[in-house]
């Protein structure tokens, strides 16, 4: 059964293109440990709530947008099995020195797909 790993983070609206490129030179990474899809979505509707919100949740400030990602994987235990190479790999300790925004309010976790249709 399929596997999906979420992530939601506030990037400053000025760094666009540069988180774009920052996903993109990520694709091939996340590919070669076994993800079988990558999808990032930039803010375009999303709504403040009355109690919580994807803005809260990530403490998403002035200027920032959120952006909605995720990743697709055949199994848990191949997205396992990613995030331990993601972990030791160099390529991917030098991209995260360089990333387009605070990875300390990205939230994330693993989901097990009960519709898809």
């Amino acid at each position: 059964m399929k596997y999906v790993e979420g992530f939601v983070v506030a990037v400053p609206k000025a760094n666009k293109e540069a988180y774009r490129d920052h996903a993109a030179k990520a694709v091939p990474l996340f590919k070669e440990f076994g993800a079988t899809r990558f999808v990032e979505c930039w803010e375009d509707d999303v709504p403040d709530g009355k109690v919580t919100d994807f803005r809260r949740a990530v403490k998403a400030e002035q200027g920032e947008v959120v952006v909605f990602s995720w990743l697709e994987y055949p199994s848990k235990e191949v997205r396992d099995s990613a995030n331990e190479k993601m972990m030791s790999d160099p390529r991917m300790k030098a991209m995260g020195e360089q990333m387009p925004f605070d990875g300390k309010r990205m939230i994330f976790g693993g989901f097990v797909p009960i519709l898809d249709v």
